[in-house]
């Protein structure tokens, strides 16, 4: 009874022989006018051809996902009660509350409850994005802290050097004071024999809390990206970039060892390692979702909360970047967004000066952990299938502006230090990089598509004398006479047609 619903409902908005909701009760419950099924059988057949080109289209970039359909009082959006508990709190404030004399206190918790009441409106009201797992309040949270960053962001950037600095005191007293690097370069034996207390202490030394934080940071961009190859690349990428602005900032003057073993093999290395794993996992995983309440056993319902937390369906990213310029320039413009994302990370700190383990410095990781993963899903789709998505997603929008933002900052509150020369010869390596960029990319989309091309148009050429002087079965080659004079003969028609 449901497929012949489904099937007069498409009847009546084409314009069937029934018409309005009297129509679709008749087909509802069974009752068919006699030039009706005629009728409804080719759109049926249509509806199930549709059908089944969307279930391919699913299947050919996500898994297939099998969910009940259970709405609890988990997943409704709550509009009226978050309404009524922010106006509550607002008249506990106003009535019920007497207001302090200090201004400095009235106006943090001024600019505190402005930026809570927007999330409390960004969270009920704002446009969904692509994840929905833990909840999609969830992730329209962090799309709001994005928002209310980006704002902190541009008002910091219209202030002076000495004003910026000094605003940051707000948020941290302890803020506002130059700091110095610390220097991870210096002696790089690996065992010093001058030590006998610890001959690897400089090992030792090395191993603090940024160790973790590189395997951990690795593992999660893995998730991400999605991709072995290009993850690999932005790594070793960055290592490239610390060897070469060494001369800017103290701390990425690191030990050869530090570079390439610690980093790039065993950090990073073995985050990407285990990144992959999951992703294979994620990607194998049954994606079978059922109501809480509709799983019998206790064990049922601890793996049911426990896959909460992982994604409700999975797409795998296959970049493709040498399948068409546009992918080529996308891939490009991805690893370059990334490695000036990481570079802002140690030139904010030098500029604002920050401390590398101050609360701020951490509390940005932790953003941008929440925030990239939304935005490469977005990034992806458009890139992907630029026909359905027709706009860059929000979140991958805003982390864009972030990341811009950042490094203009960086660039009005120490011009010096980023205009400080870069020694020739790494001068000389970028160049050359860059130009070996540029020669591969106008080799493989443009003198190899045009070469391509004029190989084929000369083999056409060369096989159509061919087919008209070919013999016919008796030994003559015949002129084409009639319609053969317009269309060629029956054989060059077959031919052409195969």
């Amino acid at each position: 009874s449901r497929l012949l619903w489904r099937c007069g409902h498409a009847f009546i908005q084409v314009g069937g022989c029934a018409t309005g909701g009297s129509a679709a009760e008749q087909v509802n419950n069974g009752s068919v006018e006699p030039g009706c099924p005629d009728q409804i059988a080719p759109i049926k057949a249509k509806m199930m051809k549709q059908t089944s080109r969307e279930s391919l289209h699913r299947r050919n970039t996500e898994c297939e996902v099998f969910d009940d359909g259970t709405n609890t009082f988990f997943w409704r959006a709550h509009t009226v009660t978050v309404l009524f508990i922010l106006t509550c709190a607002l008249v506990y404030v106003t009535l019920l509350e007497e207001t302090p004399q200090d201004t400095a206190y009235n106006t943090k918790r001024g600019i505190v409850a402005s930026i809570l009441v927007f999330l409390c409106f960004g969270v009920t009201q704002a446009k969904d994005g692509p994840f929905t797992r833990p909840h999609p309040a969830y992730w329209r949270f962090w799309l709001c802290v994005t928002v209310v960053y980006e704002l902190f962001l541009i008002f910091i950037l219209f202030q002076t050097v000495h004003d910026g600095r000094q605003f940051m005191k707000y948020i941290d007293p302890k803020l506002g004071v130059p700091l110095p690097e610390r220097d991870y370069g210096g002696n790089c034996l690996i065992y010093d024999p001058g030590n006998t207390t610890d001959p690897f202490h400089n090992i030792w030394d090395k191993m603090d809390g940024f160790v973790p934080a590189h395997f951990l940071g690795w593992y999660i961009k893995t998730l991400m990206i999605r991709d072995w190859w290009m993850c690999m690349i932005i790594s070793v990428m960055f290592e490239f970039l610390e060897y070469s602005l060494e001369h800017q900032l103290p701390n990425f003057s690191e030990c050869w060892w530090d570079h390439w073993i610690m980093d790039v093999l065993v950090c990073n290395g073995l985050g990407i390692y285990c990144g992959m794993k999951t992703l294979a996992w994620l990607s194998m995983k049954p994606y079978q979702w059922q109501g809480l309440w509709n799983i019998p056993t206790y064990k049922g319902k601890i793996k049911r909360i426990a896959f909460q937390f992982t994604p409700y369906s999975w797409v795998k990213f296959e970049w493709k970047p040498a399948s068409n310029l546009r992918r080529w320039l996308a891939v490009l413009g991805i690893i370059f967004m990334f490695l000036l994302a990481e570079l802002n990370t140690f030139y904010l700190k030098f500029v604002l000066w920050m401390p590398p383990e101050h609360y701020l410095v951490l509390l940005r990781l932790v953003f941008f952990v929440n925030v990239g993963g939304v935005a490469m899903r977005e990034i992806y789709d458009f890139m992907d299938d630029p026909k359905f998505h027709k706009k860059l997603g929000q979140q991958a929008w805003l982390v864009a502006a972030i990341t811009v933002t950042e490094f203009l900052i960086v660039v009005k509150y120490d011009p010096n230090t980023i205009m400080l020369p870069i020694p020739f010869f790494i001068t000389q390596c970028w160049l050359l990089g860059i130009f070996l960029i540029f020669t591969w990319t106008l080799w493989r989309f443009f003198i190899r598509d045009i070469t391509l091309r004029y190989k084929e148009t000369r083999r056409r050429k060369q096989e159509a004398p061919a087919d008209r002087d070919r013999p016919l079965g008796n030994g003559n080659t015949a002129a084409p006479s009639g319609r053969s004079k317009l269309n060629g003969s029956s054989d060059t028609l077959r031919q052409r047609k195969a």
